[in-house]
């Protein structure tokens, strides 16, 4: 097969946009709508830009801006460099470790009609049951600092909701419910161990399981298949007896590989545009990684409406936070928390961070450049106006979620 070069989602969307809204146009969200006409816009005319002169070698070229939308795979550099940058202050000279939640199945199909409610209860499972386990002395007795990054694909672009966790090796000593001592002593984890998983799993599955029925007898979810209590212990039951995928992946090590982590995973969309190989006869083929196997690299092909409908599933609700963070890492007393446990681990951290901000800070260089001779000496000399679009289906739906 010969690989499209430089094959775009913006251009998949472009030549094939009519055909899927007319198959799958009144399903879709405003919020959906929006993603599919920012991401065919996104760097074109019909966002006006910039005209540019290089120093060097007198190139012209225009330079047309960003949709920002944070489901577009060619806009998420420049925001998660000013992220990481803000992130790289909160970090502390320890080990931390990679934790993940998913939802089995059956629940991601709820959460494909109630998002915000289900995705909010993943967050909150999640971090319950990290707070309650590592806060029992069995285990670790401490309050450590959690961010959580919430993804809802799987490599083949199916629906597959799961929560990925940076946890730090250690925390603040607590009681039993997790209140953080009056006069605290930093607690470390085992070397290369957080907590057990499979203590993990059992508490997070019974934590997620009980607030969703209280979502449902509160009428904040819905199902076809719940009716009344007796159908809603039909559909559970079955997945009190099921094992819920938790992991915890090997050890980051310290601040710096924790942020090439955040790096990838933050601001991370469905697909990238460096993993589409091909357009062709209204079929797309794209590379994604079969974790069945041996992580190997394989190829798939769908039909571009398909492509599409499985993209756009992915767009999240208008104003939902992904990323969120909990314990150490929480807005309340942040500040103040964090320099305790730099005081308490008695270790020179400005020298460590000096050096994970100077990588942050490289992250974001956006200085264009010319794309003639590469120099980076450019003069702007003007400002370019929007240019219609030639886009024709994009009517405004009725749906208002």
């Amino acid at each position: 097969m010969t690989e499209t070069p430089g094959l775009q989602l913006a251009d998949i969307i472009r030549a094939h946009q009519d055909e899927f809204l007319t198959r799958h146009g009144s399903s879709l969200t405003q919020t959906q709508r929006k993603a599919l006409r920012d991401v065919a816009a996104c760097r074109t005319a019909a966002l006006g830009g910039q005209l540019w002169q290089c120093v060097a070698c007198g190139h012209r070229h225009a330079v047309y801006h960003s949709c920002r939308n944070r489901h577009c795979p060619r806009c998420q550099s420049a925001t998660r460099a000013r992220w990481l940058e803000q992130q790289t202050r909160h970090l502390l000279p320890v080990q931390y470790f990679h934790v993940v939640f998913t939802l089995p199945a059956e629940v991601a199909e709820v959460a494909l009609v109630n998002p915000v409610t289900v995705y909010n209860l993943l967050f909150q499972a999640a971090r319950e049951t990290l707070a309650e386990v590592a806060a029992n002395p069995k285990h670790l007795g401490a309050a450590p600092g959690v961010l959580m990054v919430l993804h809802t694909w799987g490599q083949n672009l199916h629906h597959h909701p799961h929560v990925h966790c940076v946890v730090t090796g250690g925390g603040l000593s607590c009681n039993e419910r997790g209140v953080v001592d009056a006069s605290p002593r930093w607690v470390s984890c085992r070397p290369g161990f957080f907590l057990p998983v499979r203590v993990l799993s059992r508490k997070y599955r019974g934590k997620f399981l009980a607030l969703l029925r209280q979502a449902y007898e509160a009428g904040k979810v819905r199902w076809d298949g719940w009716t009344d209590a007796a159908s809603w212990a039909a559909w559970s039951s079955p997945l009190y007896d099921k094992d819920w995928v938790v992991y915890a992946k090997e050890p980051f090590g310290g601040p710096e590989q924790v942020l090439a982590y955040l790096a990838r995973y933050t601001h991370r969309v469905a697909i990238s545009n460096s993993r589409l190989l091909e357009l062709e006869d209204g079929q797309v083929t794209f590379r994604y990684k079969d974790y069945r196997g041996e992580h190997q690299q394989r190829q798939m092909t769908l039909a571009a409406t398909e492509f599409l409908r499985r993209w756009v599933q992915h767009v999240l609700p208008r104003g939902f936070v992904k990323v969120r963070h909990y314990g150490l890492w929480s807005n309340r007393q942040r500040e103040e928390r964090l320099a305790l446990c730099r005081v308490l681990l008695a270790a020179s951290v400005l020298r460590q961070l000096l050096s994970v901000l100077a990588k942050a800070e490289a992250l974001c260089d956006s200085e264009p450049v010319c794309p003639s001779c590469g120099g980076k000496r450019l003069v702007r000399l003007g400002e370019l106006p929007r240019e219609e679009l030639p886009v024709s289906c994009w009517s405004a739906s009725s749906d208002t979620s």
